[in-house]
């Protein structure tokens, strides 16, 4: 069966880099010619900056098209992280452009040479402004539209092209009133510009691949839709595994009573794995669970002075899966990252080892991994 969602996807995606090639090659094309004509460094670093750009795109295009590659059995989970490889590419390309830029333009700040404008100059520099703007709000919509990485980065580095080519203006037209030069520290400034928007890049790409957090917004929306169920009291260390944009992967433990059965926790688990998929597009692949006492009146007493106790450590964030089984006391222990796990634990069992020497205490830490 042919997941249209992702088939659309990838139209809007291959389609917007394409004009985005179009746009960038007919303006570097024009901007070449006329930095070229007018011996301006400014203007044909602005032209390379366009054709890197187009480069780009061409790149987003092949990682959208690897990346929607059915999956096979040496990768089950798809191939959607290519993109993020293609992501990084692009960002590469980008800083390899304004290192470039920036070593020319230090050359024409020690070895200046006059600029030559004329009117039809400025008038194809500030239409490539406009096109530009155009085109970085438009890019960045679809890239929205299509959750694309790549073309959220393209469309606000083409808003930042115009930013950019409007500098080159503006020094065009301070060299023609008052003939001061400022063109090659004009493009020092794209070139630092440039190469800080390609390491911002190249960050959050690192970031896809290595592993970040969570979005809190999607975390905290599979919570809620998870503790609406009647009989869930908490929905808590919840994993998600990004395979690819729009694929994402999630494990999560729900607090159920102790009096439900295995086909009532099976219909439970099948129905919240449908919505959460239906609501968010996470796709539950393991869902466990935690027992509560519903029979026992000395559990709940105990589970309160615990929590007072555990919850009075400001490196202890959340205690859950609390449940007295005889005299095994058993619960998990959110703790921050400023604490070293084995120390917290030790200081915990101590406490409460004095508090309930009767009873066996086993904590089970758990990492502060999504809100």
């Amino acid at each position: 069966m042919i997941d249209q969602s992702k088939d659309i996807r990838g139209k809007i995606i291959i389609r917007t880099s394409i004009i985005g090639i179009i746009t960038n090659v007919i303006l570097a094309g024009f901007k070449a010619t006329v930095g070229l004509l007018s011996n301006s460094i400014a203007i044909v670093l602005d032209a390379v900056n366009n054709l890197s750009d187009a480069m780009s795109s061409i790149i987003t295009i092949i990682g959208a098209k690897l990346g929607a590659r059915r999956a096979d059995k040496a990768h089950p989970l798809g191939h959607g992280r290519v993109e993020y490889i293609s992501s990084m590419l692009v960002a590469a390309i980008v800083f390899y452009a304004g290192i470039t830029s920036l070593v020319e333009s230090v050359k024409k700040i020690i070895n200046p040479e006059a600029a030559n404008y004329n009117t039809i100059d400025l008038s194809i520099i500030a239409v490539a402004i406009v096109v530009k703007l155009i085109l970085g709000k438009y890019v960045k919509a679809q890239g929205e539209k299509a959750n694309s990485g790549a073309l959220i980065a393209s469309g606000s580095d083409a808003s930042f092209d115009a930013v950019l080519s409007a500098s080159v203006l503006v020094s065009a037209i301070i060299f023609l009133i008052s003939g001061i030069s400022l063109e090659a520290y004009v493009g020092v400034v794209i070139a630092v510009v440039i190469i800080k928007a390609s390491i911002e890049m190249m960050r959050e790409t690192l970031n896809d691949l290595i592993g970040h957090r969570t979005d809190a917004e999607i975390s905290k929306r599979i919570k809620t839709i998870l503790s609406e169920e009647p009989n869930v009291r908490g929905a808590y260390d919840l994993v998600l595994f990004d395979y690819g944009p729009n694929k994402s992967y999630g494990a999560v433990h729900l607090e159920l009573p102790d009096f439900m059965t295995v086909d009532e926790v099976d219909i439970l688990t099948r129905r919240v794995q449908a919505r959460v998929y239906k609501e968010t597009g996470v796709v539950l692949a393991g869902i466990s669970v935690y027992s509560y006492n519903t029979k026992n009146e000395l559990a709940v007493k105990i589970r309160d002075e615990i929590q007072k106790i555990v919850l009075a450590h400001e490196w202890a964030l959340q205690m859950h899966g609390f449940y007295l089984d005889g005299k095994i006391i058993r619960f998990d222990v959110v703790l921050s990252f400023n604490v070293a796990q084995k120390e917290a634990l030790n200081v915990l069992i101590n406490e409460l080892q004095k508090l309930y020497p009767e009873y066996t205490i086993q904590i089970i830490p758990d990492i502060d991994i999504t809100d």
